[in-house]
């Protein structure tokens, strides 16, 4: 089966990635900028005898996203796409700059759109499909100086939420996966191990293969009667 991860390259996009490869899928690992990582993670499937491609747009481009799913779907539907691109861009919102704002809304909510709306039609036709949107636990508890971000994440659990309800008789899911603290640089640099022990009942920050295998699974047949949820992995904070 083929299926699409946006932003592919970083920590949590490439473990996705990896884990779809390993369990036979054909993966492309969506970039915009940082080729040099998904080209890491196009050669790590390879050698673990997977198939994968590295595609390039900026999902927050109609046309390019536009043109570049047309190129994937000549071969065929994608029948598991998986959501991942997000940035952050962190300010107390009376300091926020509205460039802040509408860049983390831009590749969050309209990204959103801008890449499933193109592959639902051709989904539909096979009548079996998972779409996985990768939130934050900050859309649901909220966190200062992410307004922006916490908002996008917010508004992606509605729609998720609603495609569901269209996509359901369909044979298509649409789940979102909410992790917390999971480890990255950005998070290696953001919290110390003082820090995690206060904020995550479970005492430590999750791996980002963690979240794959929850991806892994909602992507999979057996969870075919899952849809329209929101499914934190986040240690117990909430």
């Amino acid at each position: 089966m083929r299926a699409l991860v946006t932003g592919g390259s970083g920590t949590i996009g490439s473990a996705i990635a990896r884990a779809l490869g390993a369990a036979g899928h054909y993966v492309y690992v969506h970039a915009h900028n940082n080729l040099r990582s998904a080209d890491n993670v196009v050669a790590a499937i390879a050698a673990a005898g997977g198939g994968s491609e590295i595609v390039r747009f900026d999902v927050t481009d109609p046309a390019s996203a536009n043109e570049a799913l047309t190129g994937i779907l000549a071969p065929g539907p994608v029948q598991i796409l998986v959501n991942n691109a997000g940035i952050h861009d962190d300010a107390v919102m009376p300091g926020m700059q509205y460039d802040q704002w509408k860049r983390v809304i831009d590749v969050t909510l309209n990204g959103f759109f801008n890449v499933t709306q193109p592959l639902l039609l051709p989904m539909i036709r096979t009548r079996w499909g998972r779409i996985i949107n990768i939130s934050s636990v900050s859309a649901v508890m909220g966190n200062q100086g992410q307004t922006n971000y916490a908002g996008a994440k917010a508004g992606l659990h509605g729609a998720a939420r609603s495609l569901s309800l269209e996509l359901a008789s369909r044979g298509i899911t649409v789940n979102t996966v909410v992790p917390g603290i999971i480890e990255s640089p950005a998070t290696d640099n953001a919290f110390d191990r003082p820090a995690i022990e206060r904020l995550v009942p479970a005492k430590r920050a999750g791996r980002p293969e963690e979240v794959a295998d929850l991806v892994l699974f909602l992507a999979s047949e057996r969870a075919g009667y899952i849809t329209g949820q929101a499914i934190g992995i986040n240690g117990g904070m909430i």
